[in-house]
């Protein structure tokens, strides 16, 4: 079967024949100079927001210093939010309070935290999943539903909790390894379709013939 449309909306059609709105190719919904995203990279929502840049990160302001750079393939669940460096207060006074915020002449100068928020390729970030400022997810982690994830997330480990710990990791050093270095995800659509039984079986001795 062909890959889905890159370049459609809502790339999901029900068997009525009709497309299903609360789920959204992320680089055809967002127009937010601060985001960036990937091609087939996803989110679903049961309550499908008219702004998927505000549901998803709700503040990053076109003004803010800070990108979210999303790549592709990633899945993302109802209830995900990334809370950018914006949101974060300064630390190292008396107070935390955000004085400069209220002065419309300073608020544009004042954000104490300027860090991206990067994701790779092939995520999956779960339910209710609360991405921090400056967190780092390598290609494909998985992110268990409701964790909260701060700092590096090693390529193809499953984390979960509150602080996102590691669990386990999906393949061993040596797979992971090849993994990251075939990439599949920046292949041409026709080899992605070519691939799609062994990339869903697992068959990286396959996936790597198929590179050659």
């Amino acid at each position: 079967m062909p890959l889905p449309d890159a370049a459609r909306r809502y790339p999901v059609t029900l068997p009525d024949g009709t497309e299903h709105r609360g789920t959204a190719f992320l680089s055809q919904v967002i127009n937010h100079p601060r985001i960036q995203v990937g091609d087939y990279t996803y989110a679903s929502d049961f309550d499908a927001p008219e702004d998927w840049a505000n549901r998803l990160a709700p503040y990053l302001f076109e003004f803010s210093r800070e990108k979210l750079v999303l790549g592709k393939f990633c899945q993302i669940a109802h209830g995900v939010r990334f809370v950018t460096a914006s949101a974060n207060h300064a630390t190292d006074g008396i107070t935390c309070f955000p004085f400069p915020v209220f002065d419309p002449e300073r608020m544009l100068e004042y954000q104490p935290d300027v860090r991206d928020t990067l994701v790779g390729n092939d995520v999956w970030i779960g339910y209710g999943a609360l991405i921090m400022p400056g967190a780092s997810i390598g290609d494909g982690a998985i992110i268990g539903a409701g964790s909260v994830v701060r700092g590096t997330i090693p390529p193809y480990s499953v984390v979960t909790g509150n602080p996102a710990e590691i669990r386990r990791y999906r393949f061993d050093a040596d797979k992971i390894e090849r993994l990251l270095a075939l990439k599949w995800w920046d292949w041409p659509a026709e080899l992605i379709i070519e691939a799609e039984s062994v990339l869903l079986r697992g068959d990286i001795e396959n996936l790597e013939r198929l590179a050659l």
